[in-house]
């Protein structure tokens, strides 16, 4: 190369398909979505859509919530614009219910909960709450 930088924006749609597929989803979604119009469609494909992730796998083994940042803009922006391509989630007990309820999911068929207790899984698999959700959205 003669001088010239090569930035992202300069390589061709299959190759950064290939680049960010080999990273997280959710950290993909959070940096990359609404930067530009070419990387919005890239990123709303489904590699990236179809199973979120929406925990931390911590150093000792336990599962943690995604930072307030991440989890606030998620709940506020992202889930909303890609609902229709979501067929998987796997959530943290604490922020079920603001990303279960800050969108509708029409193609979700397995939800994934991390850091349940027993008697909140009763709950919630035996109470109103549940019901009101699966069958009103």
């Amino acid at each position: 190369m003669d001088g010239s930088l090569l930035t992202l924006i300069d390589l061709p749609d299959e190759v950064l398909l290939l680049i960010l597929k080999n990273l997280d989803n959710i950290e993909v979604l959070y940096l990359i979505i609404d930067l530009n119009k070419r990387f919005n469609k890239l990123v709303h494909d489904s590699i990236f859509t179809n199973h979120l992730t929406m925990i931390r796998c911590s150093s000792n083994g336990s599962f943690d919530r995604l930072d307030e940042q991440i989890h606030d803009r998620f709940c506020s922006q992202i889930l909303p614009s890609i609902h229709h391509n979501i067929k998987w989630l796997d959530v943290e007990c604490s922020s079920m219910e603001d990303v279960l309820l800050c969108t509708s999911y029409p193609n979700l068929s397995g939800l994934g909960l991390h850091n349940i207790e027993k008697n909140i899984a009763l709950c919630l698999f035996t109470g109103e709450w549940f019901f009101d959700f699966f069958f009103n959205h």
